[in-house]
């Protein structure tokens, strides 16, 4: 079969580094092609060139056989080149419907003709089956997940012949996982090229035709996914054996580190539970839930209408302000790292360190500047990141290193209760299983963990229990020698089902 896109001898350099080395590859009309590799292989990097974003320094590209250059992102489209990255690239402040259709508003001497703007953004969020988000709701309110599948359903509403798609299921449920899935081999079936980009081993050997493999800016190799196992596309990512599977032991203790009672937040209601020292508590639940509503809440990021919390023997009290929470022993890793968790103008030793200036690095208010890169360095050390230095700026690491870097600031702070939002979204298979040691380490110091992740895997890999929030309220919550994955699916749906017997 004759290629739709030919990449050959792609090479980029940034700088004195070079991220692409002659790297080639092919994707042909009608077939799902994984492109995997740890976090700085490289995948992006030659996504954004393919996609225009970037200019190449060494190479040349095809599209059905004729020469391809893309000067920008508009020259792509226009050749059908659709490309959905793992930041969102969204205007938070305009509605979904503006989002949509941005850059060709329904106009009529050059004023937009609302109605009809309103009307084929609801055919394109009805198409993708996202029948309960409105077209004139504002994009910033709605939470990472439903973002990103708003801006997946515009890609897809373009006519292309190449759709790349960058870690799109990270912030989706298994629900909207499998409408994507049913969506994109639907778009194969039509003869669609797509790249498909993503750390989670089983979505790809599901969904893809064929993988190409990255490591250190060059391939390794291309093969028919049904000729690997998970383990193997491990082995060939990392270039090392598969370690042996580690088994889960529990550090929890009797005695309580924090305890919340009622809280009640917009959509959260009522919501009351406790994690003990040394505890790892998933949270699970479907993307809309609630979850991440709930741990805004408690951490004073949101105002809580009603409820408490109490840290290990403090008064119970609720926190207006994040700054109250820290100071109380709480730490959060945010879902959305790029909004909310990093300051990607700063370097990595300032994102390290500005969590615990005033706690481990300032006195009479001047920095301590060997501490400070002392602290940074150790934690870029032992979680890996990838970097040239920890002077580099945040920005221009690969988002899973940026991730890396979001962690890091809480490690350093040394709280008493850590919140992980999504903590592995975005992240290599290698570097979660380091994050996963870290979790493990923080519990085993007899540190309360709470997880949220829209992996159910995860959780069940990682936790000693799951609660389970649905529309909003705590469902019920499972030990580890006692769940099923069943139950705790069950539990997810309880909450609409409350409420459709209501109404």
């Amino acid at each position: 079969m004759k290629p739709l896109l030919t990449a050959t001898d792609i090479t980029k350099r940034f700088g004195p580094v070079t991220v692409l080395d002659s790297v080639s590859l092919d994707v042909r009309g009608g077939e799902i092609h994984a492109l995997l590799g740890a976090n700085g292989a490289g995948k992006s990097t030659l996504c954004k060139i393919i996609s225009g974003l970037l200019t190449r320094d060494g190479g040349d590209m095809s599209i059905a056989g004729e020469a391809y250059l893309p000067s920008d992102k508009q020259t792509a489209e226009r050749a059908g080149i659709q490309i959905v990255q793992q930041e969102l690239n969204q205007v938070t402040t305009l509605t979904v419907a503006e989002n949509i259709f941005l850059t060709r508003m329904p106009s009529v001497l050059g004023i937009i003709r609302s109605r009809q703007l309103a009307d084929r953004a609801r055919q394109v969020l009805d198409h993708f089956g996202l029948n309960d988000v409105a077209t004139d709701t504002v994009m910033g309110t709605l939470g990472v997940g439903r973002q990103q599948m708003v801006e997946i359903a515009t890609a897809l509403d373009r006519q292309c012949r190449l759709l790349i798609l960058d870690e799109p299921t990270a912030a989706l449920g298994a629900d909207e996982t499998q409408r994507l899935f049913e969506r994109l081999r639907s778009l194969r079936d039509q003869g669609i090229g797509i790249i498909y980009i993503s750390h989670r081993l089983d979505e790809v050997a599901q969904l893809s035709d064929r993988v190409t493999v990255l490591r250190d800016g060059r391939r390794v190799c291309t093969q028919e996914t049904s000729s690997l196992t998970t383990d193997q596309m491990v082995d060939l990512m990392t270039g090392e054996s598969t370690s042996e599977h580690h088994s889960f032991q529990s550090f929890a203790t009797a005695k309580t580190a924090m305890q919340v009672k009622g809280i009640t937040a917009g959509m959260v209601q009522d919501v009351s539970f406790s994690v003990r020292h040394g505890e790892r508590l998933g949270i699970a639940g479907l993307v809309g839930s609630g979850r991440t509503e709930l741990l805004r809440a408690i951490f004073g990021a949101d105002s809580a209408e009603q409820g408490t919390v109490q840290i290990s023997d403090r008064q119970p009290t609720h926190f207006s302000h994040p700054s109250q929470a820290v100071a109380a022993g709480l730490a959060m890793v945010t879902e959305d790292r790029k909004q909310n968790g990093l300051l990607l103008r700063q370097s990595i030793r300032a994102n390290t360190s500005i969590s615990s200036l005033g706690k481990r690095f300032a006195s009479l208010g001047i920095i301590r500047n060997q501490r400070e890169r002392q602290a940074a360095q150790e934690m870029a050390r032992q979680l890996e990141t990838k970097c040239n230095d920890i002077e580099q700026v945040v920005a221009t690491l690969s988002g899973g290193n940026q991730q890396k870097v979001a962690i890091s600031k809480w490690l350093v702070r040394d709280a008493d209760v850590f919140f992980f939002d999504e903590p592995t979204r975005g992240i290599d298979v290698a570097a979660r299983r380091r994050i996963y040691r870290l979790i493990e380490s923080l519990a085993q110091a007899g540190k309360a963990i709470v997880i949220v992740s829209s992996d159910l895997d995860e959780l069940l890999e990682t936790c000693d229990r799951i609660g389970v929030i649905s529309a909003g309220r705590w469902i019920d919550d499972f030990d580890r020698d006692s769940w099923s994955t069943d139950q705790i699916m069950q539990a997810a749906f309880a909450g609409y089902r409350q409420a459709e017997s209501v109404a």
